[in-house]
């Protein structure tokens, strides 16, 4: 078993085996290349840990390499060695970003010591990567999906049936019905749950690059392209992929996709072999699927291999006794963040809510009661704090709660001074009337100054 990758560059061909035999001894994998051309082209194609590299080589500087490999930010740690040491060129090549400088002769008992040092901070470094990686994931489970409607607990009991397999699951449903978190809950349900939770949205970018983000390419493919670099598909690798929006994703990359469904590999762009992957699908779309393979926009083959779990999640409207749940849940975590002593829902607050149609769904209620819980006055939550067109009934008539004309304006009023951000001046040219009459309507229901 290797400890790690090493890359040792040196021009004099005994001194070059000598130090490679030494190093694998230790249980290191070690590759050799005798100038820094080769040394570069090597690490474009393999992953190193830690370079071991002569200071004086054929075709240049090896401090030359420690800022090539900066300024890429390959993941590499670089011991430099030289035959005529200095204090100046070892204080110059710490400067350039070098782990490390040795002298050739007197300092050969501490290469070794050295290069464990060196791998050891990699691993911590790579270490912290993953958990960077990690930090802001939610961590969704079957129990923390709030409802109660029969439709979301149909769709939480097929998701749960499905979780502990490596099965693909398609997730059907609106913008904003909490597909992802669907996805994040079969997978914290798995035996995958220990490795990577990988998301990516298949509308929010073009073909190309799509195609290199899930796939990766190899260095030369494209211009630009310096390096190899790994896909989402090697990066999931024993974990589950996320294909948000797959209803978008290009009829050539289907096909691609549809070959890691069946063998469980994929070609990179620009290579010509297969890579080998093993992970777990979950797909979701807002589109209708039978409409777009009729339409032929979406391939009926990958179609029914990704749906042998299809699981419907119901739009918000569709399930009005889980709307006040939601409320509560939202206003309890944006009173939390904001620091306000807002602690409740009035009868007519909560009857506004369930009258609005949530086209948005659920992600629309988030941010309409983050707004809410933000231009409270009081410890509760009052038809005032909705925006105006949440405040409108379904047959098109705005709700305040009473049908009072008066009452009406005053409302009105209020939320064009909020939307003009206090400005009278600007509130009373929109509201198309003398600042005077402002100030006099102002004055006459009670409204701040």
């Amino acid at each position: 078993m290797t400890t790690g990758n090493i890359l040792l560059v040196e021009d004099e061909e005994k001194v070059r085996h000598l130090l490679k035999r030494i190093i694998a001894l230790e249980g290191f994998n070690v590759q050799d290349c005798a100038n820094i051309k080769s040394a570069r082209r090597l690490m474009e194609d393999t992953p190193v840990d830690v370079v071991l590299c002569d200071v004086m080589l054929p075709d240049g500087n090896g401090i030359d390499l420690v800022t090539y490999v900066r300024e890429r930010q390959l993941p590499a740690e670089i011991i430099l060695l030289t035959a005529y040491g200095n204090i100046s060129d070892s204080v110059r090549a710490i400067k350039s970003g070098a782990f490390d400088y040795l002298t050739k002769g007197n300092d050969n008992t501490r290469i070794i010591p050295l290069l464990f040092r060196a791998m050891e901070k990699v691993r911590l470094q790579q270490r912290i990567q993953h958990l960077e990686t990690r930090i802001g994931t939610s961590y969704a489970s079957f129990q923390e999906i709030i409802g109660t409607a029969p439709g979301i607990k149909a769709a939480r009991q097929l998701a749960a049936q499905a979780a502990p397999s490596d099965a693909p699951v398609l997730l059907l449903g609106e913008t904003g019905t909490g597909k992802e978190m669907f996805a994040q809950a079969i997978h914290n349900a798995s035996c995958r749950a220990a490795r990577d939770f990988v998301a990516i949205n298949c509308s929010a970018i073009g073909k190309d690059i799509l195609e290199s983000e899930l796939f990766g390419y190899k260095a030369g493919a494209f211009t630009g392209a310096v390096k190899n670099k790994k896909g989402l598909m090697e990066e999931a690798h024993q974990g589950t992929l996320f294909l948000d929006e797959i209803g978008e994703m290009p009829l050539e990359l289907q096909a691609k996709l549809l070959r890691v469904l069946e063998s469980g590999e994929f070609i990179k762009v620009g290579d010509t072999k297969p890579t080998k992957t093993d992970i777990r699908i979950i797909a979701a779309t807002n589109r209708e699927v039978t409409k777009e393979i009729t339409e032929g926009r979406f391939r009926e083959d990958l179609f029914y291999r990704l749906n042998m779990f299809t699981v419907r999640l119901p739009a918000l409207r569709e399930r009005e006794e889980d709307i006040p749940l939601f409320a509560a849940y939202f206003m309890q975590l944006f009173a939390a963040k904001s620091g306000k002593a807002v602690s409740g829902m009035t009868s007519d607050f909560v009857a506004q809510l369930k009258q609005h149609d949530w086209r948005g769904n659920i992600r629309e209620l988030k941010n309409v009661m983050e707004r809410a819980v933000i231009v409270a006055q009081g410890l509760e939550l009052t038809p005032e704090t909705l925006p105006l067109e949440v405040r409108w009934h379904k047959g098109g008539r705005q709700s305040t709660g009473t049908f009072d004309l008066a009452n009406v304006e005053r409302e009105h009023i209020q939320w064009v001074i909020r939307y003009a951000a206090g400005n009278k001046t600007k509130a009373a040219r929109l509201l198309n009337i003398g600042l005077s009459t402002l100030y006099r309507k102002m004055d006459e229901y009670s409204l701040a100054r």
